[in-house]
């Protein structure tokens, strides 16, 4: 499946519906003092909406990738007028105070930080907007720290949830190639030292409340950081060569989409599309290309329809949606 206009028109009303919606609300909030019990709105004046704050990062990602993409869709001017009046510099100066506390060391570590940077990388993209030039800050103060926490972080994270190293770094490196030589550098040496001595891939994926692969997402890290050349020999070896790939990547199974945890699987066939996808374009030519876009086929297939429905998956999941539809 394609991404078209229409489908770009229901995922922009989907997180429209959320990005600006305060309740229900799961909090990422350490507390000092009985002064720092604030609801949502008034510790994070940009980013309170979409259930939790990288929620709502990545619910405005997928609106403005979508306002660039289709400028004359009809729901581009509510986007234009709701940035208009969320990414001022008064909120934006708020949310770096909120980071600059002392308590707020792991605030959204590594996965917000990621998808901050991501969203500012977006932002810059829309020339008659000022959103990206306001944004910045914000996105230079994230990978300022994204570098510090890279200088201890013995080992990477593999889980498939928000702790995962690589899915951030993916996203972080993205924005780094163009604002920060020094923060891709650190990226490409880091995965090199954490993911090059791996091989034969025997994880025991999925976990019930996965939305990341372990595997695939390191996969997709080291394909952008490495040539081809390179990059072949060492996935041949991961996931090709053992059977992985073809024995236990099937799209998941989702037994209740009303649990936000049981429904992240929703998330993970869909991750799992985007990098197929991305492993793909980076092995091309090569005999595992058509399977490996058959299988990101089938797993996105498995999750389209259920991007909207419930609230534990819809205030989300049109974001993950659109990666898998724009892989390259």
């Amino acid at each position: 499946m394609e991404l078209t206009q229409d489908i770009g028109a229901n995922f922009a009303r989907i997180a429209l519906g959320h990005v600006a919606r305060e309740y229900p609300h799961k909090l990422d909030h350490a507390m000092g003092e009985d002064t720092d019990v604030l609801p949502p709105r008034a510790l994070h004046p940009v980013f309170f909406g979409s259930f939790d704050w990288h929620s709502c990062v990545h619910g405005w990602w997928t609106l403005l990738t979508l306002r660039r993409l289709y400028p004359r869709m009809a729901e581009a001017g509510e986007i234009t007028g709701l940035a208009d009046a969320t990414f001022t510099e008064e909120k934006l100066a708020r949310e770096l105070a909120y980071l600059e506390r002392p308590l707020s060391r792991g605030f959204e570590r590594p996965y917000g930080w990621a998808w901050l940077l991501y969203l500012h990388l977006e932002t810059e993209r829309h020339l008659d907007r000022a959103w990206g030039t306001r944004l910045e800050p914000l996105a230079r103060a994230f990978a300022s720290r994204l570098g510090d926490y890279l200088r201890v972080l013995t080992y990477p994270i593999t889980v498939g949830t928000h702790f995962n190293t690589a899915f951030a770094l993916v996203l972080a490196h993205e924005w780094a190639m163009r604002h920060d030589t020094g923060l891709s550098a650190a990226i490409e040496g880091w995965a090199e030292q954490a993911f090059a001595g791996r091989s034969d891939y025997r994880g025991w994926e999925p976990g019930g409340d996965e939305f990341l692969s372990p595997v695939l997402t390191a996969a997709l890290l080291m394909s952008r950081i490495r040539d081809r050349s390179d990059f072949t020999p060492w996935l041949e070896a991961l996931i090709i060569d053992d059977g992985w790939m073809e024995r236990n990547c099937e799209p998941v199974f989702v037994s209740d989409r009303s649990d936000g945890k049981i429904a992240h699987l929703d998330g993970l066939n869909l991750s799992r599309a985007w990098c197929l996808s991305g492993l793909s374009r980076a092995l091309s030519p090569h005999p595992q290309t058509d399977a490996m876009d058959a299988l990101a086929t089938r797993h996105l297939d498995s999750a389209l329809p259920h991007v909207a429905g419930d609230y534990m998956g819809e205030h989300w999941l049109a974001s993950f949606a659109l990666l898998a539809l724009l892989a390259d």
